[in-house]
């Protein structure tokens, strides 16, 4: 048989049961909640990336050229006055042949336009950087000549024009690229002083 002072022990005992009751559920509401939002997000993100891709299907069908290039650049128009943008001095050992020698390089870019200019001008510290390495890599045999020295402003345009973001369209097997549709933001390099010793 119960006595009064057990009363006031299971009142007590029923007192503290409900809040871990309570305690529980706040906590599976809570986990719910985060739960739900986590979903959500993950759609929202999900949608928005669909959308940004469908964007960039209908603006590349729009504008073909702009679909092979990371940049849009300006159309190069050989009737408009040259825009020249002159590099620092180049001096550099070329591969041994016959004994050290070195190169010493002055040269010029020839741009699109002035606007160009001052995005390579940006770029001009990576530009060096290469450019020193294509030339250090060279042997003087390779360079010495005209057609040497003609390859080596192609393969110094095409390493800036690289850096730029440029790339070139692909060219169809039925049609060549004509010099128009294969101008990047270098149009070409000219060499103002070019020393072998």
């Amino acid at each position: 048989m119960a006595t009064s002072k057990d009363a006031p022990k299971k009142e007590e005992a029923a007192e503290v049961a409900p809040p871990k009751k309570s305690k529980k559920l706040l906590i599976i509401i809570v986990a719910a909640v985060v739960l739900l939002c986590l979903i959500a997000g993950g759609a929202f993100m999900l949608l928005s990336k669909k959308k940004a891709a469908a964007d960039g299907e209908e603006d590349a069908a729009a504008d073909e050229p702009a679909a092979h290039a990371a940049h849009v650049w300006p159309k190069f128009d050989p009737t408009k006055p040259p825009v020249f943008l002159p590099l620092e001095p180049f001096t550099v050992n070329l591969q041994p042949e016959n004994g050290e020698q070195f190169l010493q390089v002055v040269a010029s870019l020839r741009v699109i336009d002035a606007h160009v200019g001052d995005q390579v001008k940006a770029y001009m510290p990576q530009i060096r950087h290469e450019v020193l390495g294509l030339l250090a890599g060279k042997k003087p045999s390779e360079i010495t000549s005209p057609e040497g020295r003609e390859t080596l402003a192609e393969e110094m345009k095409e390493i800036i024009n690289e850096i730029m973001g440029w790339e070139a369209p692909p060219v169809s097997k039925k049609k060549k690229a004509t010099a128009q549709e294969a101008v990047g933001p270098v149009v070409s390099v000219f060499f103002t002083q070019f020393i072998v010793q």
